[in-house]
């Protein structure tokens, strides 16, 4: 059927675009689109080149790509903070901050192998596994943080842990110990190569070192010494009542009531991981550290702590177990790319300015 214009009205033309114009403008977006690979490309290499590692690439740099065990060095006989039990497994507020940390560096649980360590060995890092010495990755055995052992070449993480110097005694030691100077001429045990025992020197009591403050114990409990000194927050297992279902490898004999002092020594004790000389290595440790510490959600410091530490305090008052607070560490640059950053759980002000509170009113406490 043909159409019929009506009159006096004239049909449009159609607009026809000059292919020549077209093209122009297909080209003119191909052009923008390369200069804009280029330009991301350009941006990806200077940040690849320059800028801090990824996680990836600090585990392949730790030599932890393709390891399907990692070896902890700890402590067997400190409850409370790292105790052999009869069923070969280990317990203690240590322990669970090297879950922690091991699951951060990417194994599982049943990928952890704990070795028993003496404290001569924490800075070689050796200990025995049961037919010959072997180096540890890592050694979490409440081991202080001193200027001395680093110029030693102790490579310490970010503090985990901050307690205090204290002294055990038992319950009918005659007299006070309300310094370390009302120890003079006493015989006190302690850890060996420890700060505890330098400090009873200075002080002149009659100081013994022990490899194991178990054995210092022990001793205590025969009347071989009159006292125990070294950190608050080991001394305090030993007062405390075990747990219920607790049964140590290697329980101690003639048991007896203890006492607990606060000797009022200012100077701190901060607890770190020796890493080892592999920068990596201390840099997952630190970054694991950084986040249990800054991470909304991020719990597992606070519930080593309630279930190990804090369930003590009752037994050992007035003297303080440990600072009820991680203490503050260095944020470790780590490069992530932006969709990694969209899928993390955005900082929470409220809950880090009720974690600085509480550090502030923590006795003893402070940052790193």
């Amino acid at each position: 059927m043909s159409q019929i214009s009506e009159p006096g009205v004239e049909s449009p033309e159609p607009v026809v675009t000059p292919r020549g114009v077209s093209r122009f403008r297909q080209l003119r977006l191909s052009a923008l689109l390369v200069v804009l690979v280029v330009l991301a490309a350009a941006v990806v290499g200077v940040v690849t080149a320059t800028g801090p590692p990824t996680l990836a690439e600090l585990r392949s740099q730790a030599g932890l790509d393709g390891k399907q065990e990692l070896l902890i060095g700890v402590k067997d006989d400190q409850p409370g903070v790292s105790q052999l039990m009869e069923d070969g497994s280990y317990r203690g507020f240590d322990i669970d901050i090297a879950y922690m940390i091991a699951s951060d560096l990417g194994f599982k649980r049943r990928q952890v192998r704990f070795l028993s360590m003496e404290s001569e060995d924490r800075a070689r890092r050796q200990a025995n596994d049961g037919k010959t010495f072997v180096t540890v990755d890592l050694v979490i055995a409440s081991y202080s943080i001193t200027q001395q052992r680093r110029e030693q070449g102790v490579v310490f993480s970010e503090p985990y842990l901050t307690t205090e110097q204290s002294v055990l005694t038992l319950r009918g030691y005659p007299g006070r110990v309300d310094g370390l100077g009302d120890l003079r001429g006493r015989r006190v045990c302690t850890l060996a190569t420890s700060t505890s025992e330098q400090r009873l020197r200075a002080y002149g009591a009659e100081a013994s070192g022990k490899n194991r403050i178990s054995e210092c114990v022990q001793e205590l409990y025969d009347g071989t010494v009159d006292a125990v000194t070294t950190d608050a927050a080991i001394l305090a297992g030993f007062v405390a009542p075990p747990a219920p279902d607790a049964r140590p490898k290697n329980p101690l004999h003639g048991v007896k009531p203890l006492r607990h002092w606060d000797i009022g020594e200012d100077l701190e004790e901060q607890w770190g991981v020796n890493t080892g000389p592999n920068r990596a290595m201390k840099e997952l440790v630190d970054f694991s550290l950084y986040q249990a510490a800054t991470r909304p959600g991020r719990d597992a410091w606070d519930a080593a702590f309630e279930a190990n530490l804090a369930r003590e305090q009752p037994a050992n008052g007035p003297q303080q177990v440990a600072v009820g607070q991680q203490p503050q560490c260095r944020k470790v640059k780590v490069r992530q790319w932006p969709w990694e950053s969209m899928v993390l759980v955005p900082s929470d002000p409220a809950r880090r300015a009720a974690r600085r509170a509480a550090r502030a009113r923590g006795r003893g406490s402070s940052g790193c």
